[in-house]
């Protein structure tokens, strides 16, 4: 039987740290630690979004989920039981693969890891270390002109997840997760501060998100980082680098970071050598600490696994993917700022549809960005996102939801813009229809709900009723109205802003103006 060795310098040294992989870039000069240089490299593991497991036909695990109910024979590795490759996890990952630019293999094959641990049932991981399903690719960051190397991403499995219970003093493993799909994304050591860090991992989430392959929830555990700092004078070779493991927010990656940088450079200056450790973090603490040693590390003796055939992936297969894949956020964002957009509300735009809902098998879930293409056909894109934007999001946000709790319809929100646009309601009734829609979860028209509600715009050529709150409102604010006359016409928002209160909102402001104007001046 072929045994393929694995020592921690010839695999994850070599992977990750080898001087002609590092990109050069220009100095950057960090006035947290002058005169040094910092170099990060981030593994990802992303849980792959498909209804199945990688090799079982039981379900992929939800949060909350009561433990060991979704697991095979083949998960808890049950004597005889033999794995199936699920297509659609190969389905997602080739689209990951597409959307980070790097090349699909057309050959690749699964190892096996062998490491002893109780949330892994079979004593070994199926992965895909030495022919991954993809090598190359880039990731461009949002901020900068910086461009983050992939190494390659490889399918693997993921363990069971252990609980410990500090009452009985005893590890809980539920299987639930065992065999899930997950993808590995290896970038290149080229980011050089933690903020270029966290912008990696946002991003990258953004992609995963935009192609349906996996829903990047941190929060969750199903997008976990493994981050690999080291530090170095500038001019000078890498440093001894260390790992940070199973990092799970973006705020605690650029904390881990800026720590483990800050330890190495006292290290350094104290002239110690850098030990090479993998560490864990502490949240409480704000720092990290040591999990184990280089020389602790396992030989984790991969071999070819026996019982899956090498995965044969054609030119056919891959473009049919490549044709239906959804457009990516760059070219998104270019496409909204070219009607007209400004760069702030094309930023909340795709913040917002970034956390939208990802459904199983790639099925994706409606968007902000979707919302606003289907309102602002036949409509202005500006004063579509002014309305979704300010009105809308602000709305949801004062009442402490999101996006995909809007109650608002498509239809709905099109017809009250249209009111608004064609004068039958003014700005400030279409507001206080929104809110009501929003707090009754109404889906009565906008149309019928302005005439319950009595915000139907008074006439333009109604000068009469106009008139009418232009006087009460002088009655009611003397002051104000003779200092308009002394010249002041700041004061003149203050009785507009009556006229529109003794009005509901029905009267519209420009016409109260010139109405107020043309009486004071008499």
């Amino acid at each position: 039987m072929l045994i393929r060795r694995c020592p921690w310098r010839s695999i994850q040294l070599r992977q990750l740290w080898r001087l002609r992989q590092i990109h050069t870039r220009e100095a950057i000069h960090d006035k947290r630690w002058p005169g040094w240089q910092v170099i990060v490299g981030i593994e990802v593991h992303a849980q792959i979004q498909s209804r199945r497991k990688l090799f079982s036909e039981s379900f992929t695990s939800r949060p909350g989920e009561i433990p060991n109910t979704n697991v095979s024979a083949f998960d808890s590795a049950f004597p005889g039981t033999l794995p199936t490759l699920n297509p659609k996890s190969v389905e997602l990952a080739v689209r990951t693969a597409l959307a980070l630019n790097s090349e699909v293999q057309s050959r690749s094959a699964f190892d096996r890891k062998h490491y002893f641990y109780s949330d892994l049932p079979a004593g070994y991981q199926i992965t895909q270390r030495y022919s991954p399903l993809a090598k190359g690719g880039y990731l461009q960051l949002s901020k900068g002109d910086i461009a983050v190397g992939i190494t390659q991403i490889q399918l693997e499995q993921d363990t069971a997840k252990s609980t410990f219970d500090g009452t009985r003093r005893v590890s809980l493993i539920d299987l639930n997760r065992a065999g899930s799909g997950l993808m590995e994304i290896v970038s290149e050591p080229d980011m050089r501060s933690p903020e270029e860090a966290a912008d990696y991992v946002r991003t990258l989430q953004a992609v995963l998100r935009c192609v349906g392959s996996s829903d990047g929830n941190m929060e969750q555990g199903s997008f976990r980082c493994d981050v690999n700092v080291s530090v170095n004078k500038h001019g000078e070779p890498p440093g001894t680098r260390c790992e940070i493991k199973n990092l799970n927010s973006v705020k605690f990656m650029m904390i881990g970071i800026t720590s483990e940088v800050f330890r190495h450079i006292e290290l350094l200056e104290n002239g110690c050598p850098v030990p090479q450790d993998t560490r864990g973090f502490d949240e409480n603490k704000a720092e990290t600490f040591k999990l184990r040693s280089k020389e602790d590390s396992p030989d984790y003796r991969y071999m070819p696994d026996p019982n899956i055939p090498p995965l044969l992936i054609s030119e056919e297969y891959i473009e049919t993917i490549r044709k239906t894949m959804p457009a990516l956020p760059d070219a998104t964002r270019s496409r909204l700022l070219n009607l007209g957009l400004s760069e702030r509300d094309t930023d909340v735009l795709m913040a917002v549809d970034s956390g939208r809902e990802v459904g199983f098998d790639g099925e994706l879930g409606k968007g902000a960005v979707a919302y606003f293409d289907s309102l602002a056909q036949q409509r202005d894109p500006r004063v579509v996102v002014n309305w979704m934007t300010h009105e809308l999001l602000g709305q949801l946000t004062a009442r402490k939801e999101t996006f995909s709790d809007n109650p608002v319809s498509i239809e709905q929100l099109g017809e009250l813009i249209d009111l608004v646009q064609d004068g039958k309601i003014t700005g400030t009734s279409g507001k206080s229809l929104l809110k009501h829609i929003i707090a009754n979860r109404s889906s009565s028209a906008p149309s019928v709900l302005a005439q319950e509600l009595s915000l139907e715009a008074v006439p333009q050529d109604d000068n009469a009723t106009i008139r009418a709150w232009c006087v009460e409102t002088i009655e009611a604010l003397p002051e104000e109205a003779e200092a308009v006359r002394q010249g002041n016409p700041r004061v003149l928002n203050k009785l507009v802003g009556r006229v529109m209160q003794l009005s509901r909102g029905r009267a519209d402001a420009q016409n109260a103006r010139v109405v107020l104007e043309d009486i004071l001046q008499g």
